[in-house]
């Protein structure tokens, strides 16, 4: 059994294909399922494989496992199997605790483009827990050494096809930063950034506008990108754009967080 969900949770995970994994970690009395009895939950719910017991035990531990997958935090949930009312109909005479664990395809970054600020944004995305894809006809694996995947063959960047929770920057050095933009808006992308000079991404966004694309959509393009920072230097450049990613994933404000502390401080002054 524990060969089984092994495998099938690296076939979910090579997948990208988002469920939860259910662990009892802990049991008293007649409980049916035993301690390291595991179970694999779907997004939709559905229990896919592995066994954490019957009746208000799958019931409760598939909806919890939702719910985990919608928050993306893990849970642990204790089931009492005397209760007729909340169990299954029979009292079992025991109980027991599942810790449940969702288990979240890593976003990716899509990054258009080669050269050091490329370089240090794969590295520094690699490092944040995301997937990196690289397209450049330039880039190599030992430039790009934490890339998931290099393309270097596609000219009309038709392999540009990230999620809604994935994040594109285009750092192409004005070497197909027009035409992979245009292929960028045309998914459901929330981040799409711009590395370039003021002059530069005025003209592209200028292009856009010719080509008909609607305002809202050329919006959703940052440029500048990043936070400001003041960087100047490549691994600078990077930092402030990661640090951007990082910030709207994660829902931050991008607040100097000694400010938040004063301000905070002076609520509760005020509030005295």
């Amino acid at each position: 059994m524990a060969e089984e969900i092994l495998d099938l949770l690296v076939n979910l995970r090579d997948r990208q294909q988002p469920h939860a994994l259910a662990t009892v970690i802990d049991t008293e009395g007649s409980a049916s399922a035993k301690v390291g009895a595991k179970a694999v939950i779907d997004a939709q719910g559905r229990q896919i494989a592995g066994w954490v017991g019957g009746g208000c035990a799958e019931s409760q531990t598939r909806q919890a496992a939702m719910t985990c997958l919608e928050r993306g935090e893990s849970t642990i949930i204790d089931i009492d199997l005397n209760d007729e009312m909340l169990g299954a109909g029979m009292p079992c005479g025991g109980s027991m605790r599942i810790y449940i664990e969702p288990m979240l395809p890593r976003p990716t970054l899509w990054l258009m483009g080669h050269g050091r600020v490329a370089e240090v944004l794969c590295a520094l995305a690699d490092t944040m827990g995301l997937e990196v894809v690289v397209n450049d006809p330039g880039a190599t694996a030992a430039e790009f050494p934490a890339a998931r995947r290099l393309v270097v063959d596609d000219m009309a960047y038709e392999t540009l096809t990230p999620a809604a929770t994935d994040f594109v920057v285009i750092a192409t050095q004005h070497k197909g930063d027009h035409e992979s933009i245009e292929r960028a808006l045309q998914s459901s992308a929330h981040y799409i950034a711009l590395i370039a000079s003021r002059k530069r991404a005025g003209l592209v966004l200028d292009h856009l506008r010719d080509r008909g694309i609607a305002t809202e959509q050329i919006e959703r393009v940052r440029s500048p990108a990043g936070l400001d920072i003041a960087a100047r230097t490549p691994e600078e450049i990077a930092l402030s754009v990661m640090a951007e990613i990082v910030m709207i994933r994660r829902g931050g404000g991008g607040q100097v967080l000694t400010e938040r502390v004063e301000e905070r401080s002076a609520g509760r002054s005020g509030a005295a």
